[in-house]
């Protein structure tokens, strides 16, 4: 599921984001979600969030239980 509903996102879920830096190259980086930054309800490149460790980025995709 990608991250452009703030509505699938919530604090503790396990998600992939793309760091600001990293923007370019697409690199992605896991973690659990600690808090939403973005205020809208829809965003066209992801809800940006904070993680537990404290990196910032926009959410690419929500990590599947399964995985």
């Amino acid at each position: 599921m990608n991250g452009q509903n703030r509505s699938d996102i919530y604090p503790g879920l396990e998600v992939d984001i793309i760091l600001k830096k990293d923007q370019r190259t697409g690199t992605l980086t896991r973690g659990i979600v600690k808090r939403l930054l973005t205020s809208a309800s829809y965003h066209s490149r992801g809800i940006k969030v904070q993680l537990d460790d404290g990196q910032v980025g926009r959410v690419a995709w929500i990590v599947d239980e399964e995985d």
